[in-house]
Parts: C-alpha cells; structure tokens; sequence
C-alpha cells in the first residue's frame, strides 16, 4: 500500500468514525424514540411466526410443517399447540412491560400473568375457528367465482384479514399489549385490510377483494354483513386525539348489511340499520333506518 492509499484509508475510518460518533451522541437526547431497551419490547418476527401457526391450527389441512414429519394428525398438532403455547407466552411477558397495571410487576408475576392469559386465549380457540367457519361459509356462498372452500381459504385477502383478527381481537379482550395491533398489521401489510382487533364482529362476515378496506376500533359490525374494497367504517374526525381513547367514535353496522366499494360510513353515533344496502362511494355520517337503499346520485 502507497501513501496515498494508506491516508485515504485513514480518512475514511475516522470519517466513519466521526459518523458512528454523531448517531450515538443523538441517542443521548432522552426522547422516546432514543429508547434502546430491545428486550422489552415484543419481537416482531416472533409475532409473526405466532400467527402463521395459529392458522395452521385454525386451518390443520391447509398447511405442510416443514420441520416434523408425522403421519398421526393429532401429534402433529399438538406440536404446534405447545410450540405457540410457549412462545406466546413468552411475547406476551415482554408486552407487560407496556402495561400499567404491571409497571413495578416481577419477573415471576409478568410470566404468571402472560401464562393464564395464554392458557385463556387457547381456551377460546374453539369460538374462534367457529366463527371463522361461518366467514369462510358467507365468503362461498356470496362469491360465484369462488368454486371451491380450499380456494377460499387457500388464496382470498379477506378471509386471511378476518381469520388473523379474531384471533387479535380475543387476545385484545383479554388486556394484553401491543401485540394484537401488531397481528392485525402484518394481516394489514398481507391483504391491504386494516381492521383494528378492537372492531367487534358478528358471524359471517364477507370482505370481498379486501384491499383498502378500514375498520376501526370501536366498530360494532353485526351477522351476515358483507363489505367490498375500499370501505371505511371509521371515526368521523381525530382532531382530540388521546381525549377520544374509549370513547364509541366508529360505526355500528346492523346484520344483513352489504356495504359497496369505496363507501364511507363515519361516527360513533351512526347506525347503518338492518339489511341495508349501501351503494359505491357513499359518504354517510347520520344512521339509516333499517331496509335503507342509499346510492350517490350521478351529475348530469
């Protein structure tokens, strides 16, 4: 090595130096996003891998493992049951540190809790994969161009959004942190659907085609509605921010409502009432009386 070379060399390393320096003196500010304490926060890859598994325990024959080999079906379940179980739990003592109420909490005390609560949501699983049933029924029966249940479950946006927020939604019953946003997110980032696990939902719920499609926290949404792309059921304004948290801001959708492309129903008090139909790019933010046609007029 020449000279030259070698200064250059020397150049570049405290250059870089001087770079690596500025970035870690900015961590030094106190601000929230300064924060570097990664083992408390919930791993998002772990998240993930919890949700691909609880599919397959939802779906078991809509789903190859590709690490154990079994011919009994119940053991290659049980598997995975115990692979999530335990997982799960581990994710969800990290997600207390995110919650108040176990702010000063023990070691011990985050693994206890996180164990009951898992065991709980298990204990839900049943309830889940019934009304799931009923989402894969109506996204059959309501869809001449599905011609198979395995399609469906193999291939549509909207079933997977569902599927992956009523598992959201019980573990958001049940207080655990972050990590039900985090599922119906990466269900978000899948499909394009952004459906908050707070939404409460009834049976047979269609979405069909999916993408673009919002629903907000407090949505109430009852049996038999179906919603087409780029619907929104959401809060008719945000400006007070942290001062609306709990408070009913999104629609309530009655049973047997469908709901077509790009509409907008808006506000906490507004009830769309039941079998209404609501035509494409509606924008509405009064409740309708039950058995409502609402359509936008087209300008001549």
């Amino acid at each position: 090595m020449d000279f030259k070379s070698k200064k250059n060399t020397d150049e570049l390393k405290n250059e870089i130096k001087n770079i690596v320096d500025l970035i870690l003196d900015d961590y030094t500010k106190g601000r929230d996003v300064d924060q570097m304490d990664v083992f408390n926060q919930p791993d998002r890859d772990a998240v993930k891998d919890i949700v691909v598994k609880l599919l397959r325990i939802i779906y078991p024959g809509y789903s190859r493992d590709k690490i154990y080999k079994s011919y009994n079906d119940s053991n290659r379940i049980s598997i995975v049951i115990e692979d999530v179980i335990y997982n799960m739990q581990k994710q969800i003592a990290i997600a207390f540190h995110h919650s108040p109420e176990y702010a000063n909490a023990s070691d011990e005390t985050l693994e206890c809790g996180a164990r009951c609560i898992t065991h709980e949501f298990f204990k839900q699983l049943p309830k889940i994969r019934e009304y799931v049933d009923t989402d894969l029924q109506a996204c059959y029966d309501g869809d001449p161009a599905a011609y198979s249940k395995g399609e469906v479950i193999l291939s549509y946006p909207g079933l997977l959004a569902t599927t992956i927020n009523r598992i959201a939604h019980e573990l958001y019953l049940l207080k655990v942190p972050l990590i039900p946003r985090m599922m119906t997110e990466y269900a978000h980032s899948r499909t394009g659907i952004d459906i908050h696990p707070g939404a409460t939902i009834g049976k047979y719920l269609m979405i069909d085609h999916g993408t673009g499609i919002v629903i907000g926290e407090t949505s109430i949404i009852g049996d038999h509605v179906k919603i087409y792309q780029g619907v929104t059921i959401g809060g008719l304004s945000t400006r007070g921010g942290q001062t609306l948290k709990g408070v009913k801001r999104h629609p309530t959708i009655q049973n047997n409502v469908t709901i077509y492309a790009g509409a907008s129903i808006l506000g906490g008090e507004t009830v769309i009432g039941e079998g209404s139909v609501i035509g494409a790019n509606a924008f509405i933010t009064e409740s309708v009386a039950a058995g409502s046609r609402i359509s936008m007029q087209r300008c001549q």
